[in-house]
């Protein structure tokens, strides 16, 4: 039998050798190298599909069948940020941001749409943690949700040791204690203060987030700035040179900036759908449903499919589309909302 094998082997070895001496070889490394090349460039296509907008109120009574529980008060908020997380993770592809190898290499648009969506959930975090668990400024902090946002904080580039993913599941998995924690009716330790003053704050790094972000995408095609120097020096000549500063988003960057702004309103309809269950009582105190009705209507535009294989940049008034000021109108006007949404909740 050994010498069976042996004689068998030496054959393969000698038609190995034949191949490489025939050139048979440069055919072999081609046809592989293309067809890994077609595979990268088809899961590509398929990995950068935006994940579709979700019901929330009809995931919130699933989450609460299969936990057997009430949906109580800051049920919808949790449940919500639990799947926005899980669907950052679980997409197809996965998290793409901290990828080394192609096809996920070589994509940029997700990335940026997953990094948009990470800073409402780390916003959101940061609120639940400071405000929206806590009666008052000296109640002592949930114990799950301190993990929740220094986790939800952590580098969203790492490949590992420890990787971006391995750190958003433990939060996940703290958020997912918070939650049962707030729904056990023996439990009472976990709360949910749904006040007028917690969600201001909230909205307060909300209306920063959208300001800034509508600016960087109406820089697509370039606009004088006011210079920062002109507050400060006044009537100064020098001043006024530095206020005539022209800014424009550098083209290898104006679809990441669309896609940031997409990732954004995508996570940003789904929490406003949230606060529009938890809320609710204080939101018709104030006579504010209009006016999330309003947001949510904006960002279901933001979110509206496009028909353009690429980002066009069209001229303000040009021929072509400008899909950066398209989505910078949305913004704008979501931002405007949430600005009378503070104002209404900021009344007696």
């Amino acid at each position: 039998m050994w010498q069976a094998f042996r004689q068998r082997l030496g054959e393969s070895m000698a038609d190995l050798r034949d191949a490489l001496d025939s050139g048979q070889w440069f055919k072999l490394t081609a046809f592989v190298l293309a067809g890994y090349l077609i595979v990268a460039i088809v899961l590509g296509i398929w990995w950068s599909r935006t994940p579709e907008v979700f019901p929330v109120s009809e995931h919130v009574r699933e989450v609460a069948a299969e936990m057997e529980r009430e949906p109580v008060t800051g049920f919808a908020t949790m449940a919500t940020m639990i799947r926005l997380t899980e669907t950052l993770l679980d997409k197809p592809g996965g998290y793409l941001s901290n990828d080394i190898f192609p096809p996920g290499l070589w994509l940029d648009n997700m990335p940026n749409w997953e990094y948009g969506v990470l800073v409402q959930l780390r916003d959101m975090s940061r609120a639940l943690r400071r405000d929206l668990s806590r009666s008052q400024s000296q109640s002592a902090e949930d114990a799950d949700l301190v993990i929740v946002e220094p986790q939800l904080h952590f580098s969203n580039n790492s490949w590992m040791l420890p990787s971006t993913e391995r750190e958003y599941r433990r939060a996940i998995r703290a958020m997912q204690r918070y939650l049962d924690r707030l729904s056990h009716p023996e439990q009472p330790q976990a709360q949910f203060y749904a006040r007028a003053d917690n969600l201001n704050n909230w909205l307060a790094d909300i209306e920063t987030r959208l300001g800034s972000l509508s600016r960087r995408l109406g820089e697509s095609v370039g606009k004088d700035a006011i210079h920062d120097a002109l507050l400060i020096l006044g009537d100064d000549p020098l001043a006024e040179a530095m206020a005539a500063e022209r800014v424009k988003t550098p083209w290898t960057e104006i679809d990441d900036v669309f896609f940031e702004a997409r990732g954004t309103a995508w996570a940003l309809l789904h929490l406003f759908q949230a606060i529009e269950v938890d809320f609710r009582k204080v939101l018709q105190d104030k006579n504010a449903q209009a006016s999330v009705r309003q947001i949510i209507f904006e960002l279901e535009g933001a979110l509206r499919p496009m028909r353009s294989p690429i980002v066009l940049n069209g001229s303000g008034f040009g021929v072509l589309a400008n899909h950066s000021l398209t989505m910078g109108a949305y913004i704008s006007r979501t931002n405007a909302a949430v600005r009378d949404l503070r104002q209404l909740l900021s009344q007696g």
